[in-house]
């Protein structure tokens, strides 16, 4: 169930029953409800990566008094 006009951030990682991957949300079915939706993949995965880098250099610079 998703409200008309909703924001829907899908980070969920999941296979489908051909082993493709896909997320948590019916993504098909809520489409048109949603003002925005991300894809899964291709959505927020970059965004995972780069607060990943992001924090493994400051914990670096922690680490090393830099």
């Amino acid at each position: 169930m998703v409200k008309e006009g909703a924001v829907v951030i899908d980070v969920g990682m999941d296979r489908d029953e051909n082993g493709k991957l896909c997320g948590d949300v019916d993504f098909e079915n809520v489409k048109d409800k949603c003002s925005f939706i991300t894809p899964v993949p291709g959505g927020v995965g970059p965004m995972t990566i780069s607060t990943l880098m992001k924090n493994t250099l400051k914990a670096c610079k922690i680490q090393n008094n830099i």
